[in-house]
């Protein structure tokens, strides 16, 4: 049997972003998925439209209803500073199928039933429409998400958290999202124009006292009655259908890439969805994969440089991620002694998610870098607030210019920048600022 190349399986956004890039950069992929099982909205910033617009994802960003406020009810204040696009994730999938065809990737559409590694040679078997059908990939990209297989491999977990996912059906209105803590976990709720309502309520596993499964749709309509942000989510509306658990627990695989496989998007690590970042992250982690792939396939020198940058990123995302989460979580004062803010208060350390720098903490330092389609080593400028360095900052590559500033101390920055690299007067003068605002030099 031939084989497809590269075969990514997952068709949300990490699995699409690395498809994508991979094809545009000449590799030969298919990617293998189907539209989201359950009913589901999401919420995004404007940075993931932006992402998702430079991918070429025309299809996906209609799906998108224009940015609409939060209402926040945190720690018994009440807020509205932020804005958010609400998404139908089962829509918003189609409509990714949808661009990749439209944009040269190979599809199949359908459900993995089973995968089999080797090395060198994945089989991938999935039920399509038309049957079942038989893949084989010498280079795997695992992008199912949470449901992907843990593999044995090791992990880092957070406190184990579930969310008890409700849809309603109202009449039309406007687009609006609302968050609200409560003593036991806290509830998300957002509405689309057509009227559809959805309600989530995320608990602690461990003391949340949960009915058996026959029980949970009264169970949740009784819970979200008694939170006052539901209230007009809730306003001329019923349940349909069962309510949808599933796992919000944070994870990280500590084993991230093979010789010929790699995981992104949430099968590489999974935050908490109060920080709200879901497919952003989900983008983060896949943006520069393909670059990963490419050199694990055609650069075996370079694989074990290759599969460190690739940990060395998603473990940054993740903990950056996860702090966020802790210091939103840190906000909600009104239950201490609560099991499910006591355990996510301080989770996953006491690191503040900025480190402080200052010029006697910057050095130049050599890390894994992405340089035309591969993973090569190069200098870079390391802080503790950046500990996997910056190279460049539009394309002039900065250590060498850091090395120069701290080489002659007493000396205007923007003097011994000028002819550096060829550096105008200019150019050399708005390097220096900005070196400054990150605190590198005085």
């Amino acid at each position: 049997m031939a084989a497809d190349g590269v075969v990514v399986i997952g068709a949300g956004p990490a699995g699409a972003a690395a498809a994508i890039g991979l094809a545009r950069m000449g590799e030969p992929v298919t990617l293998v998925g189907e539209p989201r099982r359950f009913a589901a909205v999401e919420g995004v910033s404007a940075r993931v439209l932006e992402a998702l617009r430079g991918l070429g994802l025309e299809q996906a960003l209609r799906a998108f209803a224009p940015p609409s406020p939060r209402r926040a009810l945190w720690n018994g204040a009440l807020s509205e500073a932020n804005t958010e696009s609400l998404v139908d994730r089962q829509s918003f999938d189609r409509g990714v199928l949808d661009d990749l065809q439209r944009l040269g990737v190979k599809v199949v559409r359908g459900h993995v039933a089973e995968a089999a590694s080797a090395p060198g040679r994945h089989e991938i078997r999935v039920e399509t429409a038309d049957g079942v059908r038989t893949l084989v990939a010498d280079f795997l990209v695992e992008a199912r998400g949470r449901a992907a297989p843990g593999g044995g491999l090791p992990r880092v977990r957070g406190a184990e958290t579930v969310s008890l996912l409700q849809y309603w059906q109202g009449p039309p209105g406007s687009a609006h999202s609302a968050v609200q803590s409560c003593e036991d976990g806290w509830a998300w709720m957002a509405a689309l124009a057509d009227g559809r309502r959805y309600l989530q309520l995320t608990l602690d596993v461990r003391s949340a006292a949960l009915p058996p499964k026959k029980a949970l749709a009264d169970y949740c309509a009784a819970r979200l009655r008694g939170i006052d942000a539901a209230a007009p989510f809730l306003r001329d509306a019923e349940p349909v259908g069962e309510p949808h658990a599933r796992t919000s627990t944070p994870v990280l695989n500590e084993v991230l890439a093979g010789d010929d496989w790699i995981r992104v998007g949430d099968a590489a690590m999974a935050v908490d969805p109060l920080s709200g970042n879901g497919i952003f992250q989900a983008l983060s982690s896949a943006l520069q994969a393909p670059a990963v792939v490419a050199t694990l396939r055609h650069d075996p020198a370079r694989a074990q440089l290759a599969r460190q940058f690739h940990r060395q990123r998603i473990e940054q995302l993740f903990y950056r991620f996860a702090r966020i989460g802790r210091d939103f979580y840190a906000q909600e004062t009104c239950w201490p002694q609560s099991p499910f803010w006591a355990a996510r208060r301080g989770w996953p350390d006491r690191a503040p998610l900025h480190a402080e720098v200052r010029p006697d903490t910057v050095e130049v330092a050599r890390r894994p870098v992405v340089s035309g389609g591969r993973i090569v080593e190069a200098e870079v400028v390391v802080t503790p607030d950046q500990p996997l360095g910056v190279w460049h900052l539009d394309g002039v590559p900065l250590a060498p210019l850091l090395k120069a500033v701290q080489a002659a101390p007493g000396r205007p920055a923007e003097a011994v920048l000028q002819g550096l690299d060829g550096l105008g007067a200019e150019a050399a003068v708005r390097i220096a600022g900005w070196m400054r605002t990150q605190k590198w030099i005085f």
